[in-house]
């Protein structure tokens, strides 16, 4: 399979992929993205010195894998717009949630290659993690080689289509859910007298440190949990509250609300 990567909609998680693919190893000149604005364009090649068209199909000609990062509701349009120009050898290799291998393998040329994947944005700095999934032609020559492309971008496994709903649930939106409990951990410290810098700094370095120590320890969080809760101490009295406030209820029904909607996407 050749090096040529075409990117068709560098967005957030697009460009996200493509920064912890050149980390990994990718060379910038086998890279080619599709953009809608110049100052998109501009900002990709002054950052990437990747090269840049707002042509798709000009774009996947003689690429040998072709990264779909639009939108879902515009994938298909993409797909009828880029079909025809796709080298038989190419693997489509697609980051939009909800849509199956299915839909992209009724728009494409027969037997090409489909791996459906859900990666997250910390994939931007290497520490991200990413499920990838099978279509019907696709073997496991086709999946090591999407493997590669991900490897700069963290953590890769291999997961069953019908599980990569919840996948998105979990990994693909969960780093929102991190944000918004380091929200409301440096606002808590606002509130109990931090300056906003202080409160910040602690709660992000935090959730870093009890991520590595989750990570690096290999234990249970339940383990883990434990050891910082002393017997009547400060800990239990926090996470007493959580509880009354139904806060694992709360990411149990934020994570169902985010199945459900990439079902919904899937139409």
């Amino acid at each position: 399979m050749n090096q040529r990567l075409a990117v068709l909609g560098a967005g957030n998680m697009g460009e996200a992929v493509l920064a912890g693919a050149l980390s990994g190893g990718w060379a910038a000149s086998d890279v080619v993205a599709t953009v809608r604005t110049e100052a998109k364009a501009q900002h990709l090649r002054e950052t990437y010195q990747v090269a840049t068209t707002s042509d798709n199909a000009a774009a996947v000609r003689g690429a040998g894998l072709v990264l779909v990062g639009v939108k879902p509701k515009d994938v298909g349009a993409l797909l009828e717009e880029v079909a025809p120009a796709l080298d038989p050898s190419a693997v489509v290799v697609t980051v939009a949630a909800g849509l199956p291998t299915t839909f992209y393998e009724e728009r494409l040329p027969a037997g090409l290659p489909v791996v459906r994947t859900v990666p997250n944005t910390p994939a931007a700095i290497g520490a991200g993690i990413t499920a990838i999934a099978p279509g019907a032609s696709a073997t496991d020559a086709h999946l090591e080689a999407v493997e590669h492309l991900l490897a700069g971008t963290g953590a890769v496994v291999r997961a069953a289509e019908k599980d990569l709903d919840a996948v998105t649930a979990i990994s693909g939106s969960g780093p929102a859910y991190v944000f918004h409990v380091a929200d409301a951990l440096a606002e808590a410290g606002v509130l109990l007298g931090l300056t906003r810098d202080v409160a910040r700094r602690l709660a992000t370095q935090t959730l870093l440190g009890a991520s590595r120590l989750l990570d690096e320890s290999g234990e249970h969080p339940v383990i883990l949990r434990e050891k910082v809760t002393s017997p009547g101490g400060t800990t239990a009295a926090g996470l007493r509250e959580l509880d009354d406030r139904a806060v694992r209820a709360a990411f149990v029904a934020a994570a169902a609300a985010a199945r459900d909607r990439a079902r919904e996407l899937a139409g």
